[in-house]
């Protein structure tokens, strides 16, 4: 059976995990709760993921998530709430809450997560964006391209401004697209984009995630979770901020009376299972695609080491453990 020890996970974007939402007004205790529980899945960083919301709403959480000061937090991925509006591109995202780019915006933000926006998801195509990508970038924060209906050249023009991702690469747009070109392909073919994949069965079929890979190239993909707080938790109702969602036995989690994914109940050693089962790489390359990559890419060192048993065909998860002071 498929076993590797390697350097800890790193988790780009996680909305919540362990029967608790990031995105809801928690307790801190409860958060760290669910940190612990994602360290028992072998990460060992990640970026709390906020969701399109009001400056109030985001204000509270990231305080709530900084607040923890817990080792596992290397900043805040801003998802949203510059992104597009439009059914479809925007996902579950709240379309009241979508708003223009703007420097000050982004600063009050910022301001309010006392500086530990690491990461922001933007549609490059949504008036004023590029001047905020090149400041936000300017100030050390990555960006990345997602929730985006952009043509071509706004693609073009958004990575000329410094974007350097994309996020949940063929998800976050709708289930049919103009054959080409489109938003995937024009993401795909641009070497100066990393990519992150949600690799859990529901949001890419086996062969989209192989052909990604390999046209992407293994050295820019990175394995993300974008899991809400149905993972690690049993099948049932649960909430992405305001919105109600359902967490199935097969793991899929979309919205209430929608086939609009929501988030996910993924964890990361099944989701590096999926990805070696699926592409055929050697499995430590798909474990650095977890864990070494995502860490280069916010300039940092993984924190710790894991090592994980999977069934013989790496669609489960038999063991994981994880050492928060031991690297490679």
């Amino acid at each position: 059976m498929p076993e590797h020890r390697g350097p800890a996970f790193v988790d780009l974007q996680v909305n919540g995990f362990a029967g608790v939402d990031y995105n809801a007004d928690v307790s801190i205790e409860q958060i760290v709760q669910s940190f612990a529980a994602m360290e028992c899945t072998g990460v060992g960083l990640c970026l709390p993921t906020i969701i399109t919301s009001t400056y109030e709403h985001f204000r509270d959480c990231a305080r709530r998530l900084i607040a923890t000061g817990h080792p596992i937090v290397a900043g805040i991925h801003m998802e949203g709430p510059y992104i597009s509006p439009e059914d479809g591109f925007r996902g579950a995202h709240p379309r009241a809450c979508v708003v223009a780019p703007s420097l000050d915006d982004f600063a009050r933000r910022q301001d309010a997560a006392d500086g530990h926006i690491r990461l922001v998801t933007v549609a490059a195509e949504v008036p004023g964006v590029l001047p905020v990508i090149e400041s936000v970038v300017a100030s050390g924060v990555r960006v990345a391209l997602g929730h985006t209906n952009a043509t071509t050249d706004q693609i073009a023009d958004a990575v000329k401004a410094g974007a350097t991702m994309s996020t949940h690469l063929g998800n976050g747009c709708p289930a049919v697209l103009p054959r080409h070109p489109n938003v995937i392909w024009d993401q795909l073919a641009t070497d100066a984009l990393h990519a992150s994949f949600i690799v859990d069965g529901h949001h890419l079929p086996p062969a989209a995630v192989r052909a990604m890979v390999r046209a992407k190239g293994v050295e820019r993909c990175m394995l993300v979770t974008d899991a809400m707080m149905a993972a690690s938790a049993p099948p049932g109702v649960y909430r992405l901020g305001e919105l109600e969602v359902i967490a199935t036995p097969s793991g899929r989690v979309a919205a209430a009376g929608s086939l609009t994914l929501a988030g996910s109940a993924l964890t990361m050693p099944r989701a590096v299972g999926l990805t070696y089962r699926w592409v055929s790489l050697d499995m430590g390359v798909v474990w650095a695609m977890a864990s070494t990559l995502p860490a280069e890419y916010l300039g940092m060192a993984p924190r710790g080491e894991s090592h994980v048993v999977w069934s013989d065909d790496a669609s489960e998860v038999t063991h994981v453990a994880f050492r928060p002071d031991t690297i490679g």
